[in-house]
């Protein structure tokens, strides 16, 4: 039963976000962008404050542990993110940033590194199953609610990716889908691999919830919320506001729907 609620998690998240890429980058959807920024950084902070963490808190490991945890993951992810940005520095402008960022969607991109790209979204997205797999494993409501984080923090990643390997193939939109989309099918490998690794070595599951809740902090802080703070009239603010309330209470009303913590 986990199995198989972790490949529809999975696929979902992986593969799903590359869909919803397309249409915001190509289709109906792409005058809604900012939108979901806003709605990806408020289900991000939820899911991570509201979710997991508490989840991972009360497993009965040290608190004091479980926050130095923290602490590592939200570092490793900030380096992790330099080393991006210092690969990316020698591919494209200075001022585009890594591909996460939705400044690739329309920037003047190079035709070169399109594998680096693919392997490097590969790498992250195998990540992703892994940190689902251990939602799952720890209640399979907690599951769908870390799939959908990552799905929606996906997508203006995935965005990026597009855009590059769109360019990179001569304008060739299909070429492009099917590449992204292949390694975000990754996140299904990742999520059997996390799996196999949970079901042996269950004490490593606090820690594995914990590093979930750093990467979705940092991607929230680090990424999206930079984007949504260059200025806007009233109207635009409150539209942002009104999106990332969305996006929190999403995540409290599907986590409501939950069943009750039996700790």
């Amino acid at each position: 039963m986990h199995l198989i609620a972790i490949l529809i998690g999975t696929l979902a998240a992986g593969v799903g976000s590359v869909w919803v890429a397309a249409l915001l980058s190509w289709g109906v959807l792409a005058r809604y962008t900012q939108h979901m920024l806003s709605l990806a950084a408020g289900a991000l902070l939820a899911t991570a404050f509201m979710r997991l963490l508490p989840e991972a808190f009360e497993s009965g490991v040290q608190p004091h542990t479980l926050s130095v945890t923290l602490l590592a993951g939200l570092l490793f992810f900030f380096l992790l993110d330099k080393a991006e940005l210092w690969h990316h520095g020698h591919e494209h402008h200075h001022d585009e940033h890594h591909h996460g960022h939705l400044a690739h969607a329309h920037g003047d991109h190079r035709h070169g590194g399109n594998w680096a790209v693919l392997l490097g979204d590969g790498v992250h997205c195998f990540g992703d199953g892994v940190l689902i797999a251990s939602a799952f494993m720890a209640e399979l409501h907690l599951g769908a609610m870390a799939a959908l984080a990552v799905l929606v923090h996906e997508v203006p990643h995935h965005i990026g990716d597009l855009a590059v390997l769109h360019s990179g193939s001569g304008g060739n939109r299909r070429a492009a889908l099917l590449k992204v989309s292949l390694a975000g099918a990754l996140t299904a490998l990742g999520g059997v691999a996390g799996y196999v690794l949970i079901g042996q070595l269950a004490h490593w599951l606090p820690y594995l919830l914990v590093l979930a809740t750093s990467s979705f902090i940092y991607v929230a802080l680090a990424d999206l919320i930079p984007q949504l703070q260059k200025r806007l009239n009233a109207r635009q603010t409150a539209a942002q506001v009104l999106w990332l309330a969305v996006g929190l209470a999403l995540v409290a009303l599907v986590g409501g729907l939950g069943p009750a913590h039996t700790h």
